[in-house]
Formats: structure tokens, sequence, C-alpha cells
């Protein structure tokens, strides 16, 4: 598994470096704040109190070992740009940088960001399509107005085939995954695994309560789909 580097330990920053300790990668957590690097510690792989506009402590950090780094640092600019600048100089070939304005992450890319996100703007994006189709449980758009998301089974099609519900020619939207939440022997509905049924599942797959769809499709087609079982 390739090695990580997650520098700035907010709140985006502290789950970035979380989630992929959990599952089982390499990280370096880096901030400034001994507070934030103290938290986290127990967590990663290791953590260090440095200030990441330093190149000699940086190089000290060992990130030049790492495949990725994650630079998270929020409302400070102008360490972030400066961050970034000396990430690619250091010779990471993938950098993910945070920024907070489309002028920012113009600046991110110039000086070396290989991949520029917006938080913020991506979680009002999900918030908003979540309040507008309440229906979808989750919503990720992927470009080109295209869009994954993910329905659970209405009340009408349980017992019911895919087929009779002819989603694609009806809606032109693909069923690519099922998911199914499996209660095993002694455990509580609430912590249930969901678990990949079906991959592209056939027409003829059954449907039962609970079970999740996700679908691809145009975003139009989605909102189409959803509202028509509201």
């Amino acid at each position: 598994m390739r090695q990580f580097a997650v520098i700035g330990l907010g709140r985006f920053g502290y789950k970035v470096a979380e989630v992929l300790a959990k599952k089982g990668a390499s990280v370096i957590a880096i901030d400034r704040r001994q507070d934030l690097v103290e938290k986290i510690s127990d967590v990663v792989t290791k953590a260090i109190q440095i200030d990441s506009t330093n190149e000699q402590a940086l190089l000290a950090s060992g990130i030049k070992e790492v495949d990725v780094v994650i630079i998270s640092i929020g409302e400070n600019i102008e360490s972030c740009i400066l961050t970034t600048a000396l990430v690619k100089n250091i010779g990471i070939n993938e950098i993910i940088s945070r920024a907070c304005t489309s002028l920012h992450a113009q600046i991110l890319k110039m000086v070396g960001a290989t991949r520029v996100v917006f938080p913020e703007e991506d979680m009002g994006v999900r918030v908003a399509n979540s309040v507008l189709s309440p229906g979808i449980l989750e919503y990720l758009e992927l470009g080109a107005d295209y869009t994954l998301a993910e329905i659970e089974a209405k009340e009408e099609w349980i017992d019911s085939t895919i087929n009779v519900w002819e989603v694609k020619n009806k809606f032109g939207v693909n069923v690519l995954i099922i998911k199914r939440k499996i209660v095993e022997a002694g455990e509580k509905e609430e912590e249930a695994k969901e678990k990949e049924i079906k991959l592209l599942p056939t027409s003829h797959y059954k449907i039962e309560e609970g079970d999740v769809f996700v679908i691809l499709g145009d975003k139009k087609d989605i909102e189409a789909f959803e509202k028509k079982w509201k």
C-alpha cells in the first residue's frame, strides 16, 4: 500500500489521516500545533509537530519517502501555497491541496498541486442535493453531467424484480451494485454491515426491503427517477 503524509490537522485533515490509517495505510501527520499532533499520535504511523513552510523540517520528517501528500491547511493561504511549492520541490509526484477560493486553487496548481479539493464546496453540493432529493442517500457528481447515487429500495419495489421497473429503458439510469444489510447472529440492526450482493445485477434480481441501489446516470435522469417514487 502507498504511503501518505497529511499536512494540516484541522477537522478535514484529521479525518483524512484517520481514514487512511484505519484502512491500513502508513501515514505521517504534520501540524505546527502540538495539541493537534498529540491528538492524532495514537492513530497514525507518525505524528510530527513542525512548521511545514520550513523545508529542512519537512525533509527531516521523512516526507520524501511518501507517495502522496495531502495538504489540508485551512485559512492560512500563504502557508498552504508555500508548503505545496516546497513539497513539489522535494520531489513528491502526487500532491493534493485544499483550496479556499478559485484563485487559491489556480495558484496551488501553478506551484505544484496535482489535484485541488474544496471540502466546504463539495459538502455544500451534497447537502443541497440531499435537501432537494431526500430519497437519495449519497450523491457524487463525476463530471460531464454524470452522477453516482445511492437510493434505498422503494416500498413499491419490494418482492419484485428489476426488470419490472425497467429503470434503464424508462429512466436512462444503470444499476451498478445492490447493497443489502446482513444482520449477524446477536448483532443489532444498526450495527449490521452493508454487503455488496451483486455487481451489475441481472434483471431477475429479487428486491428486498432495505436494499440500496448504487446507480449511475445523467444528473437530471437520476433526479427524475428519485422524484417518481416520492
